[in-house]
């Protein structure tokens, strides 16, 4: 073949450079950690632990632990201080402090038993007015039911005086009032009209006035007193019981544990009497 005949290089061609196989990215690494030293379990304990991480939460509780225990080891400082003082005084000094102390006690002591005192008396003085108040109000009911002003009530006997006959007077009546005061009678009513010290009693027509009020047949007593002593009173022999009946008048006694007087009078102011008490 000539010269000619081969074929002329193409000027527009540029050989490939040859491919240059990638290296790995695994390879720089995995170098570096070869690299790396090996970390001991103390150095990575300390790795761990510092720099700190606080929350915080536990910032706080680290503060309130520091100020307890600064103020705990004050306390024990000032106590120290204290104790060495009195270890290092003399004994002129100790004694006068100790003497000091005993009168002060002394003081405290006779302070307090004087406001114990106080309080004594305070409470004296108050329970003595508080009796001497209920004996007052106790004593004006016992004036009162025999003044006729208050109701009363107890044990008694009922005494009812039948008089068909109309022969009943009022002396016999009165009789039988004297008879039932004699025996302990604490409060009598006779037909609705109390019966006090200064009762009198009358014959008018159709029956017996007692103060000033008509009453009649039947009579009926409403006596408050011991019944044991009260009906006796009026059953000995000649006394009221017999009286009446000899003028045929029929009497009837019934003992109760419970009497009830309540007709009241006005209380009454005299006009002479005056109490003689400063």
């Amino acid at each position: 073949m000539s010269d000619k005949d081969e074929t002329p290089e193409n000027p527009l061609r540029k050989e490939l450079p040859e491919e240059v196989p990638a290296e790995s990215s695994e390879t720089p690494r995995a170098e570096a950690e070869q690299d790396k030293p090996v970390l001991t379990g103390r150095q990575r304990l300390m790795k761990g632990l510092w720099p700190p991480r606080v929350s915080r939460a536990q910032l706080i509780v680290a503060l309130l632990l520091f100020g307890l225990g600064f103020g705990l080891a004050v306390q024990v400082a000032s106590n120290s201080d204290s104790d060495g003082a009195l270890r290092g005084a003399r004994q002129e000094d100790l004694v006068r402090i100790l003497d000091e102390l005993d009168d002060r006690t002394q003081r405290l002591e006779e302070e307090k038993q004087g406001l114990e005192d106080q309080r004594t008396e305070l409470e004296n003085s108050s329970d003595q007015a508080e009796e001497a108040r209920k004996q007052t109000v106790e004593k004006e009911k016992q004036l009162g039911i025999l003044a006729g002003t208050v109701a009363a009530q107890g044990p008694g006997i009922t005494v009812t005086i039948d008089d068909e006959k109309g022969t009943v007077e009022a002396d016999m009546l009165l009789d039988a009032i004297q008879e039932l005061r004699a025996a302990g009678a604490e409060a009598i009513q006779v037909n609705g009209v109390r019966v006090v010290a200064g009762t009198y009693l009358t014959d008018v027509s159709g029956g017996v006035a007692v103060d000033g009020n008509k009453i009649s047949a039947p009579y009926r007593f409403k006596v408050i007193g011991k019944p044991q002593d009260l009906e006796p009173a009026l059953n000995i022999p000649g006394g009221v019981v017999q009286t009446l009946e000899k003028e045929q008048a029929t009497v009837t006694v019934e003992r109760s544990d419970k009497i009830v007087v309540d007709a009241l009078r006005p209380a009454k102011r005299p006009d002479y009497a005056r109490s003689s008490s400063q």
